[in-house]
């Protein structure tokens, strides 16, 4: 098993192939749990409405390769998948805006699960500083620098007010944060270096009440 979770060679893989990955991970996942030993691209089409071309093509960023007329191997597959995506390593992260959805997230212990463990959070608000969440200390932002060198993390989850949410990504950077997963609905500017996910839930809102708009009005 060891060889097979080498990587390739370093390549830059398309931000959709990264986004349909763990679909087909959770998929063959459900595979195995109904008894599956192998896996085509072609059942994990038919169960998630993506081309299997698509599929075939996605999965040649990962280095595995199937069976002629039989597939994937299912245990294989979802240990090489795991390992690619980044699931299998944990990375810490320090989460900024302990409100209802950073407080929501302090509990989502799911998370550990694809490899990310928030081991701090931190706020300005007295009634939550020194407190813990989830088993998760909350700091003083104050704090941020001297915590950063002692927990040695460079992943920051962003869950502050919109107004703030610029300063304290600036704050972020400053400190040696080099990736971060804002949830803010505001467009953060960061150095080019930086890393930016983006998970606005109220721009999924958006789209689905559009899409439904739209439909109700055919």
């Amino acid at each position: 098993m060891a060889n097979l979770l080498q990587h390739k060679e370093y390549v830059k893989v398309p931000e959709p192939t990264l986004r349909r990955l763990p679909w087909y991970l959770s998929n063959v996942k459900l595979l195995k749990q109904q008894g599956e030993s192998y896996v085509s691209s072609t059942q994990i089409s038919k169960e998630i409405n993506i081309d299997a071309s698509q599929i075939a093509k996605d999965l040649s960023f990962v280095n595995i390769s199937g069976r002629t007329r039989v597939g994937y191997e299912v245990d294989t597959l979802i240990a090489v998948l795991e390992d690619f995506l980044g699931f299998t390593r944990m990375h810490k992260a320090f989460l900024f805006g302990v409100g209802s959805l950073g407080g929501a997230l302090l509990h989502d212990s799911g998370l550990q699960h694809f490899g990310l463990e928030i081991v701090a959070a931190f706020d300005v608000n007295p009634q939550l500083v020194g407190s813990s969440l989830n088993g998760i200390p909350i700091y003083h932002t104050d704090e941020f620098e001297q915590r950063r060198a002692e927990y040695g993390v460079n992943i920051g989850v962003l869950t502050v007010p919109i107004e703030i949410a610029q300063s304290i990504t600036d704050k972020m950077v400053a400190g040696g944060i080099k990736a971060v997963w804002n949830f803010t609905p505001f467009r953060i500017r960061v150095p080019e270096h930086i890393v930016v996910q983006n998970t606005s839930l109220y721009a999924h809102l958006a789209v689905m009440f559009n899409r439904l708009n739209c439909n109700e009005t055919k």
